[in-house]
């Protein structure tokens, strides 16, 4: 007998681990859908959607990399709340297409997984809540301690920053930051 039970408590253990993976994944999937619904519904009637009803945050950007297929909605703020369901804008930077630096953060394993794919050269459209359309292209990418980024918030240039924790395939958090920083290239459609 104990050998047979052996084998399913070892299959219902496994079971559990691999849905307890797979979660985290899942309610990154989920949370993007809604997300963009929200995103959608925000931009058509000019005013903050939340994406249900509970949420301390909001959709305020769309993020896409055409490239390679990405796409994001990016959150007010970046609380551990609002990051779990996506990218988030540092409260402390501008907005997109402002004069300075824009600053989204999010974590590498759901949201901002695909910042190991975009090269220099690589454009990347933010779509604003308002419906403003702005075009970066990546110039730069670096590898930095969390408490020295070297942003500069009071840049006269229109720049953006997309940054995450590294490196990419880490299983724990540790002190360095990726920061992929691009360049105001146009804007309009």
């Amino acid at each position: 007998m104990p050998r047979f039970i052996s084998p399913l408590a070892l299959a219902l253990i496994g079971t559990i681990l691999f849905g307890d993976g797979a979660h985290i994944h899942a309610k990154a999937w989920l949370a993007q859908v809604l997300l963009e619904r929200a995103f959608d519904r925000s931009v058509a009637s000019g005013e903050a959607v939340k994406p249900w009803s509970w949420a301390d945050t909001w959709p305020i950007a769309r993020i896409e990399v055409r490239r390679i297929g990405a796409s994001a909605i990016v959150l007010a703020g970046t609380s551990g709340q609002a990051l779990a369901f996506g990218p988030g804008h540092i409260d402390q930077t501008v907005e997109a297409g402002e004069r300075g630096i824009a600053v989204y953060a999010a974590h590498r394993d759901t949201h901002f997984r695909f910042l190991r794919d975009v090269a220099i050269g690589d454009v990347i459209e933010i779509t604003r809540a308002d419906g403003k359309h702005f075009r970066y292209r990546a110039d730069a990418s670096s590898v930095v301690r969390f408490d020295a980024s070297g942003i500069d918030p009071a840049t006269p240039n229109y720049e953006l920053v997309l940054t995450t924790c590294w490196p990419f395939d880490a299983v724990t958090s540790g002190p360095e930051r990726y920061i992929l920083h691009a360049t105001l290239i146009g804007t309009g459609s």
